[in-house]
């Protein structure tokens, strides 16, 4: 295990975290709340230099990058190795890399990219879950979140592949809560949609529309989930488990009888 720098100042919860996905984004929103409290992280991405950039905004202090593909199970063995030599501790997991390829109706959707989908969105966090379970948390304790949709708890018109597979990520939660259990907690996190590059078809060039339709008035922004995140993490959800918050800005409560 690598020595850490001190960084005098900042808070040190002494507690590890490996969150996918988070060069941008809701990812990269989860890592700064956790950075905030405490934490030290490694995200994942993609891209070298997005990562670069991320870990700099982070703080190199407490945040290191490992580029590589999601459903890739030489990254995912990789990356927790990374993980382990660098902090010697991985105590918590967030699943968020995700992909959404495709728009369109189901009854056209090409079923290599059904695959696809179903590989980075599922098949990459149970690989990152039953990783970080061998390698810490099946001896030591921690938390797992899973980053589904309320595209997974409701019909999701023209992005039925996406919806398929968070879908997939909730009852996925359930199983390895289960399976899992008592020593580590659980839990996802469906949002709704969040100003982010990944969402930025579905509201580009009409956010006040697609917002008013939010109980709340706005979209979702990074931060939103971050919170959620960090609180799923924390010891103040220390009794919950295998559950699926919906941060949906009030959304749903308009599927009611009008």
């Amino acid at each position: 295990m690598t020595e850490q720098p001190k960084d005098s100042g900042r808070p040190d919860s002494g507690k590890v975290a490996l969150v996918t996905g988070a060069s941008r984004g809701i990812g990269y929103g989860i890592a700064e709340a956790l950075v905030a409290r405490g934490d030290r992280v490694c995200i994942t991405g993609r891209g070298e230099d997005a990562l670069k950039e991320a870990v700099e905004r982070l703080g190199a202090d407490r945040v290191i990058g490992f580029a590589g593909k999601a459903h890739d199970e030489t990254h995912q063995a990789a990356a927790v190795d990374r993980v382990m030599d660098e902090f010697g501790r991985v105590d918590y997991l967030v699943n968020n890399a995700g992909t959404n390829p495709v728009f369109g109706p189901m009854a056209d959707l090409d079923l290599n990219v059904a695959r696809k989908v179903y590989e980075t969105n599922v098949i990459s966090a149970l690989g990152f879950a039953q990783l970080t379970w061998r390698a810490w948390q099946k001896d030591h304790g921690g938390a797992i979140v899973n980053i589904a949709s309320v595209a997974g708890v409701s019909a999701s018109p023209f992005i039925g592949a996406y919806g398929m597979s968070k879908a997939a990520m909730v009852n996925l939660t359930l199983q390895l809560a289960h399976e899992f259990a008592p020593g580590v907690r659980v839990n996802a996190i469906a949002p709704a949609v969040v100003k982010t590059r990944f969402a930025q078809a579905i509201f580009e060039g009409r956010e006040a529309e697609t917002a008013a339709a939010y109980p709340l008035g706005r979209l979702g922004v990074p931060e939103d989930i971050g919170g959620a995140a960090a609180f799923l993490t924390s010891d103040q959800s220390d009794w919950i488990t295998g559950q699926t918050l919906v941060v949906d800005g009030g959304i749903f409560l308009n599927a009611g009888v009008h």
